[in-house]
């Protein structure tokens, strides 16, 4: 059996170095600047551009991913994805009738030519793929605390979809520490819910499981286990349900489900592959602070990005995987408050490196960070974020298993992955903090020696015409921005679209205050062993409870006032 686990206590002394090698990276960047500054001006500006000139070459990439990105999701947006899905029900028939009518405006559809050659291999070998009628989808929604205000819209938005109900299984993860008010939750949902699914399940998760972090892996691996004992008891193979994991506030777009059903059908290698949704934060977008919409965007962004680049797609968030993948590798990690991207590694591992992830274009929402007062926002920004950042505990994982006489994937292959895991965490920690003040570094701590440099002297100025011409992304950002945003609210008047433009101003701001200190933070904590062992969960506020929570002040402040 391979061991998938990630160690508790004492680690070994290779994997400690491991775990202490994102921070030693991400700090020495930093440190390595004032270093040569010191030493040598000329060799620190010559680092600095060195550094800056490979982000503007990633940040050209990015541009052109985001443009493709946001095409495919808008095109896979249109397409009639249940019509497809049941063409799959009688590939032949399907496949003669296409053919047929075939036209160069329909080849023109978003994966017509795919579409097509699904079918054709589908009919020469109609045993090799499951029907549509054969599969189901099992949702878990986990959740916490949330009350039924955050809860109830997700449930609604699942039966909105166009998948056949009576192939949805419903399982409402919640928290025994959540509270008499959480399970109250879940049985209300389960009753006004309950009759419309094929099944509807509430799965209480103890709070007193050995081995456990207080974390979300846990919660949905107990409900995963419940499934794995239930779904024999009707009849159904593990091989025909794929489950997808939800939170408490996501909201899937109407044909995730036929999407998702389509791409696990067509696939013959299906067990070894998951399917990750472009996860849009955008559900309150118009109600949270300005530097809470530039985050939220900057992320859906990166995961437009991420769907772009198949080799490099991670598990994040919400993501579907097939049952019997789920089962064998016993479900989640229950180790680790980054279950989701780490389940990536986990599978890759397990399947001897014959994993992958499948990018579905169509979107999950989901909420920006959002709690009741200003403060309280700016507050689990940061938590949210320094959570995120803490899958460089990926870092040790990974390489421990590379870097082994006992691995189980292609060396160089694996090598080529642990470096872009690296490269990543370091990124996010340091290159934010390096443009904005690097190029004053040499200058303040050796400015002596900077006068006799021109090069040195001219530094700020550089950085500076190398920062406008990356204001090209910025502009595409904007504008595609302003094209994903929902309907603004009633409660919103028009000059509220200026604020929207505005903000973006705070980006170099939250790009360190937030995403580089964030990353520096677990890192941190990682390389000394301050393991963050404990889910932080991201309170769900919406604007009725901030609304109600600004009252409660005022009258609070009247009250003293009249004493």
């Amino acid at each position: 059996m391979i061991d998938l686990e990630i160690p508790i206590g004492k680690r070994t002394r290779s994997y400690r170095f491991f775990e202490m090698l994102p921070a030693i990276c991400s700090y020495g960047a930093i440190i390595l600047l004032i270093v040569l500054s010191f030493v040598n001006p000329l060799l620190a500006a010559a680092y600095l551009l060195l550094v800056i000139m490979t982000m503007l070459t990633k940040a050209v990439l990015i541009a052109y991913h985001t443009i493709r990105g946001r095409s495919n999701s808008e095109k896979a947006q249109k397409i009639h994805w249940t019509g497809r899905l049941m063409e799959l029900e009688d590939p032949v028939a399907s496949y003669d009738r296409r053919e047929a009518t075939a036209t160069k405006a329909s080849m023109r559809e978003f994966g017509a030519h795919a579409h097509m050659e699904n079918l054709r291999l589908m009919a020469a070998a109609p045993d090799t793929f499951p029907r549509p009628s054969e599969v189901y989808n099992a949702v878990i929604v986990a959740a916490y605390n949330e009350g039924y205000d955050v809860l109830g819209p997700t449930l609604q938005s699942v039966l909105d979809t166009t998948y056949d109900k009576q192939h949805l299984i419903i399982v409402i993860a919640y928290e025994k520490r959540g509270g008499p008010a959480m399970k109250k939750t879940a049985q209300r949902l389960q009753r006004e819910f309950g009759d419309k699914f094929f099944a509807f399940h509430i799965v209480e998760h103890p709070d007193d499981i050995p081995d456990e972090v207080i974390g979300k892996g846990g919660n949905i691996t107990y409900a995963g286990k419940f499934l794995a004992d239930w779904v024999p008891t009707i009849g159904i193979d593990y091989k025909d349900v794929i489950i997808t994991t939800l939170d408490s506030d996501n909201r899937p777009h109407a044909t995730y489900f036929d999407y998702v059903t389509y791409e696990y059908i067509v696939h013959e290698d299906r067990k070894h592959l998951s399917y990750q949704p472009i996860s849009l934060f955008l559900n309150n977008i118009w109600d949270v602070p300005a530097p809470m919409r530039v985050i939220a965007t900057g992320n859906s962004f990166w995961n437009i990005i991420s769907s772009m680049r198949p080799h490099t797609l991670r598990n994040f968030a919400s993501h579907s995987q097939p049952m019997d993948a789920l089962v064998e590798m016993d479900f989640w990690s229950t180790r680790t408050i980054v279950e989701d991207g780490h389940q990536y590694w986990r599978s890759y591992f397990y399947f001897n490196g014959n994993y992958s992830v499948t990018p579905i274009f169509a979107p999950i929402y989901q909420d920006a960070v959002m709690s009741n007062t200003y403060i309280k926002t700016l507050k689990a920004q940061f938590v949210q974020l320094r959570r995120w950042a803490y899958g460089a505990s990926d870092v040790p994982y990974v390489a421990t298993r590379v870097f082994s006489r006992k691995r189980n994937v292609p060396f160089f292959e694996g090598f080529a992955r642990f470096i872009r895991l690296l490269d990543g965490h370091v990124t996010l920690a340091t290159v934010a903090i390096l443009v904005a003040f690097g190029g004053w570094i040499p200058l303040l701590i050796n400015s002596e020696a900077a006068r006799n440099s021109v090069v040195v002297h001219q530094l700020p100025d550089t950085i500076s015409i190398v920062q406008r011409v990356a204001m090209i992304g910025l502009f595409i950002t904007v504008f595609l921005s302003f094209k994903m945003l929902p309907p603004r609210p009633e409660r919103y008047k028009r000059h509220r679209s200026i604020f929207m433009l505005a903000q973006w101003v705070l980006m170099p701001i939250t790009a360190v205050a937030y995403n580089a200190a964030a990353a520096l933070y677990s890192q941190g904590r990682l390389a000394v062993g301050r393991y963050l062992d404990k889910f932080d969960v991201t309170e769900k506020a919406t604007i009725d409870s901030v609304s109600k929570e600004k009252a409660k002040r005022q009258q609070a402040k009247a009250g003293v006032k009249q004493k």
